[in-house]
């Protein structure tokens, strides 16, 4: 099993979107995949048709409540799991202030569970709390979704120092294996000055042993594209939207180098 956390403690740069259709595009391939969603706002289970109700069971009830993964987790596709997200999961973070282990409650949840997939993928909130926490816990890896601007790297140190921390402290194993530019313009100057300037970032950690020496700049761009923006409003992945879009095609692509920098291990 490969285990993946999508996380960027900066908004707006595609994060969900990269959580919801790589693990669709995986899917796809016929992987099993299981997307945990552990953003309060529910961005990626809204993105599948799920609407959140007052009686909804959710990851909340998992790392509040101590309910098995498999009492919340529903089918979204074949060969695609959710573990859905809701509202409450605000409350979380001090509803646990005083719980031992707080941290390590998903990671827990994930031994127990009776159901293996190929892929788990890990939608995680624009902060470094708790839930990033119970994510980086859990997880092998770490992809960190960049968008070409300016402040791109605005923030980098505070998100690898926490990486590096965990790795210590919690989970020898986490890595920050890949990183992914989204909305990027190709004929844009910003997006390619922005691109040369966090590969030469990376290149000078190669020198060092840390948790991100190793990490890959995808060759696959996700492309700025207007589907991408609208396919979460009708409730689907890009694929069940357009599937002829620059978007499609773009996360199709970035599946493979998942796939194949796992082979390449």
């Amino acid at each position: 099993m490969r285990s993946i956390a999508i996380m960027n403690q900066k908004g707006g740069v595609g994060k969900t979107t990269t959580a919801v259709n790589i693990s669709a595009a995986l899917a796809e391939t016929g992987a099993s995949v299981c997307l945990i969603d552990l953003d309060p706002q529910a961005h990626a289970t809204l993105h599948f048709g799920i609407e959140p109700q007052v009686e909804f069971q959710s990851v909340y009830d998992v790392l509040v409540n101590d309910l098995p993964l498999k009492d919340v987790r529903r089918q979204a596709a074949d060969n695609l799991w959710l573990i859905p997200a809701h509202i409450d999961l605000a409350a979380a973070e001090p509803e646990l202030l005083g719980v031992v282990g707080r941290d390590m409650i998903l990671r827990d949840k994930l031994t127990q569970d009776d159901m293996q997939f190929d892929y788990i993928i890990m939608d995680c909130p624009p902060s470094l709390g708790v839930l990033t926490l119970n994510a980086l816990t859990a997880v092998d890896e770490v992809f960190l979704p960049l968008q070409p601007q300016f402040l791109a790297l605005h923030g980098l140190t505070k998100l690898l120092h926490t990486i590096e921390l965990v790795h210590k402290r919690l989970n020898n194993k986490l890595r920050l294996s890949g990183i992914i530019f989204c909305m990027f313009e190709a004929n844009a100057k910003l997006s390619t000055e922005i691109e040369s300037d966090v590969n030469a970032f990376f290149n000078m950690s190669k020198s060092r042993e840390t948790p991100w020496s190793n990490a890959k700049i995808f060759n696959t761009k996700i492309r700025k594209n207007i589907r991408l923006a609208e396919a979460p409003s009708f409730g689907k992945p890009i694929f069940n939207y357009d599937n002829s879009s620059n978007g499609a095609e773009d996360y199709r692509k970035l599946a493979q180098e998942v796939i194949e920098s796992q082979n390449s291990q």
